[in-house]
């Protein structure tokens, strides 16, 4: 019985350091350009980043630039500021990599299948990808940073 118990709180414990391993992505983080804010957040069990922040360098007539290039014509009338670019990504413990997601590019207006990884505490790398080919694709790295 005491071997059991000893086991059941070595569980939890382990639980508990994955949690913290996986929450490591949230926080807001710079694109590699340092033009936008992503805020990266756990919804629902995944993780998603939604773009908060625009430098008013990129505004136009002293508004966000809008979503001009979405495939979805009702769509290009809203700003970038608001838009969710990661979704549905998952942190696996093995591969310490989110997985699972896609990434919306706003410049092109097309979607990727992504994973992203840390290379350190302020150093997010992702990788954008199509037709499941995982080492053809975009990278890009993000930074650590506060709204």
């Amino acid at each position: 019985m005491k071997r059991l118990f000893i086991l059941f709180f070595l569980g939890i414990y382990a639980m508990a350091g994955f949690a913290q391993e996986a929450d490591k992505i949230v926080g807001v983080w710079w694109n590699d350009e340092k033009t936008t804010k992503i805020e990266v957040e756990k919804k629902d069990g995944k993780y998603i980043g939604t773009i908060v922040y625009m430098i008013p360098e990129k505004y136009e007539n002293g508004l966000p630039p809008k979503d001009d290039e979405n495939p979805d014509e009702a769509l290009r009338e809203r700003s970038i500021i608001g838009i969710q670019i990661l979704k549905d990504f998952e942190y696996n413990a093995k591969d310490k990599e989110w997985k699972d997601g896609t990434i919306y590019d706003p410049k092109s207006g097309k979607t990727y299948d992504c994973y992203a990884w840390l290379e350190s505490e302020d150093l997010l790398k992702l990788k954008g990808f199509v037709a499941g080919i995982r080492w053809m694709g975009k990278s890009s790295e993000w930074y650590k940073t506060t709204l």
